[in-house]
C-alpha cells in the first residue's frame, strides 16, 4: 500500500465514524502545526536514557525483588502459540516487547486491575492477563481502530480464549477511551503506556494515568527515546526512574 493510498484510506475511515471526529482534528494539528513535537528532546533523552539502562532481568530484580528466568518455561506453551497466530495473522503490527517486565509487575503488585494504551496483537496484553487470571483481576485496554488496515478484527489476535473474560477493550483514542476506563476503575495497580508518541500526546497521557495510579503501582513506558516526554515528566514530578534497554530501545518503568 503506498502512503498517499494508506492517507487516504485512513482519512476515510475516519469520516465513516464520527465518533473518532475528535482525534482526527488532533491528528491533523498534530500533522501540521506541532508536527515538530513528534521528536522533541530526542537526542537529550536518548544520551540520558543510555546513562541509565539496564537490563529486562536487572530491572526485575532491582524493582521487584523477583527473578524473571521462569517465565519463558511456565508459559512456554501459551507464548510458542501466541506466536504461531502472529505468524498466520494477515496483517502486520507490532511485536512482543519486554513481557516479563509487564508480567512480573502484575506478579509484584498482586495486580487486580491494570490499564493499557496500545494493543496491537496483544503481547503486552497476554503478559498482564497471564497474571491478572490468578486474581480474577481484569486488565482494560485502550487501542485506535487500524483505520488504513481492515485490522480491527486482529485487535489482540493472540490473547487466547481463556483469557479474553479478563479484559474490556475499548476501540477510540486514549483521550475518548481512558475517560470512559475511568469511570469503571478509578486507580489502577500496574499501567502500561505503548500508544501515542508524541510529546504532547504523551504528557497529556502520563499525566493523566500518573493520576490514577495507586500507590505503590508500577508504571511502564515504552519507547521513551522517542522524544523527552518521559524523562520531562520524572523530572517534573521528581520521579526517580529505572530506565530498560530492550531490542535497542528503551522503556521507562518506576513504582509509585
Amino acid at each position: 500500500m503506498s502512503e498517499i493510498t494508506r492517507v487516504l484510506k485512513t482519512f476515510v475511515g475516519y469520516l465513516k465514524r464520527p465518533d473518532l471526529y475528535p482525534e482526527l482534528g488532533r491528528k491533523i494539528i498534530k500533522n501540521t502545526v506541532n508536527r515538530g513535537n513528534a521528536f522533541k528532546g530526542k537526542e537529550k533523552t536518548n544520551s540520558w536514557a543510555a546513562g541509565r539502562a539496564v537490563s529486562q532481568k536487572e530491572a526485575v530484580s532491582k524493582l521487584f525483588g523477583l527473578e524473571i528466568d521462569t517465565f519463558r518455561n511456565d508459559y512456554h506453551e501459551v507464548l510458542a502459540k501466541a506466536s504461531q497466530r502472529e505468524n498466520e495473522c494477515p496483517v502486520k503490527m507490532g511485536g512482543p516487547g519486554a513481557l516479563e517486565l509487564i508480567y512480573y509487575a502484575c506478579e509484584f503488585t498482586h495486580a487486580q486491575h491494570v490499564v493499557e494504551t496500545g494493543v496491537a496483537y496483544g503481547w503486552s496484553s497476554l503478559a498482564s492477563l497471564l497474571s491478572l487470571v490468578k486474581r480474577n483481576g481484569t486488565l482494560y485496554s485502550s487501542d485506535m481502530p487500524y483505520l488504513a488496515q481492515d485490522g480491527d478484527q486482529y485487535v489482540g489476535y493472540v490473547i487466547p480464549e481463556t483469557l479474553r473474560g479478563n479484559w474490556k477493550l475499548f476501540r477510540f483514542a486514549d483521550r475518548e477511551s481512558l475517560p470512559k476506563i475511568f469511570a469503571e476503575k478509578a486507580t489502577f495497580d500496574v499501567l502500561h503506556y505503548d500508544s501515542d508518541k508524541s510529546y504532547n500526546g504523551r504528557m497529556w497521557a502520563y499525566d493523566v494515568l500518573y493520576h490514577h495510579l495507586k500507590k505503590g503501582g508500577v508504571f511502564i513506558s515504552d519507547d521513551i527515546g522517542d522524544n523527552s516526554s518521559y524523562q520531562d515528566f520524572c523530572e517534573k514530578n521528581k520521579i526517580d526512574t529505572t530506565v530498560v534497554e530492550y531490542e535497542g530501545k528503551y522503556i521507562g518503568v518506576f513504582i509509585k
